[in-house]
């Protein structure tokens, strides 16, 4: 199966794709960080059209989340919320892929799009962390858990500006944004087999 990933610099959720056998390319602005040569280190837009089979999209949340929710005003009139809006949408909406899944924190698309298909966490599938993941599907099925970490230990936690974060959370930047292998595991199984 052809399989792009988009949005994802990590190479997490390619890697686990091309651990199962399959065609597998990560694509972002930045360059991999795990020095792939499955990565182009460019603008999605550019490689959508290649007869990919699945889609799995990340596009950044930084104006959509609704965590930023008190700069909503300043990012609607200079123009960087609806951005992000239409860029989300070209990524959901692409009519060449027949299957895609587009993740995203809690946040606005639920209204200006459409209610996600599922949301999850990674103690869902054997990471002991909290993060709300909302996936918005197109032609797959919604992910089955796999390994329910006991919920009462969902990692370790800290204090960042006066809020109890997973201490995953407290490294900010690119780093909030990997998806867990766990997840990416899933997915890899999930999502292929037909």
């Amino acid at each position: 199966m052809k399989v792009l990933v988009a949005c994802e610099y990590s190479g997490i959720v390619r890697q686990a794709f091309r651990d199962r056998g399959h065609d597998a390319w990560s694509c972002d602005l930045l360059p991999a960080a795990d020095g792939s040569e499955y990565h182009f280190e460019d603008d999605i837009a550019f490689h959508l059209h290649a007869g990919w089979d699945l889609l799995i999209a990340h596009p950044p949340c930084d104006h959509l989340a609704v965590s930023g929710a008190r700069w909503f005003k300043e990012k609607r009139e200079d123009g960087r919320q609806q951005k992000a809006i239409e860029f989300f949408m070209m990524l959901a909406e692409y009519p060449h892929i027949s299957r895609i899944a587009v993740e995203n924190p809690i946040g606005i698309m639920s209204t200006e799009y459409r209610k996600p298909d599922q949301i999850v966490h990674p103690w869902m599938f054997g990471d002991p962390y909290s993060k709300s993941t909302c996936w918005w599907l197109k032609g797959l099925p919604k992910l089955k858990p796999t390994i329910d970490v006991d919920t009462a230990d969902k990692g370790e936690f800290v204090i960042h500006g006066g809020r109890k974060l997973a201490k995953w959370y407290s490294n900010r930047e690119r780093k909030r944004d990997m998806t867990f292998p766990g997840m990416a595991h899933a997915m890899a199984e999930q999502w292929t087999n037909e």
